[in-house]
């Protein structure tokens, strides 16, 4: 059985367009991190798949500018900090199927969860 998990936010239009795209369905675990907040253990996996918490860092949050976080250099702890805060800090979608995890919406990403799910 495949273990497949997706991270998204219920209001984001690209996110349900890619869940679309890739074929979300009841095969999935689905977790909207507006009304589900992601917990200090499932970040902790994320980053074991994804080498670290920047990379799971969005820095097209509304709040990176409004707290003026281009300006301070973050640490790892700080990108762990403002994720568990903020869930608009999560690039998303992410998709952790079996041991992978694709983060964000690039064009490359959504191909590389497709082939992953049709083999």
């Amino acid at each position: 059985m495949t273990n497949k998990k997706v991270y998204y936010l219920s209001t984001c239009n690209t996110c349900k367009k890619i869940m679309a795209e890739v074929g979300v369905d009841d095969s999935f675990e689905t977790q909207d991190i507006k009304t589900e907040k992601i917990t200090e253990t499932q970040l902790d996996e994320m980053v074991k798949l994804a080498g670290s918490y920047e990379a799971l860092f969005s820095r097209k949050s509304r709040k990176y500018t409004a707290l003026n976080l281009k300006e301070k250099t973050l640490s790892e702890s700080d990108y762990k900090k403002y994720i568990l805060e903020e869930y608009t800090f999560l690039k998303r979608p992410v998709f952790i199927i079996n041991s992978e995890i694709f983060i964000g919406n690039a064009k490359k990403n959504v191909e590389a969860i497709k082939t992953v799910l049709n083999q």
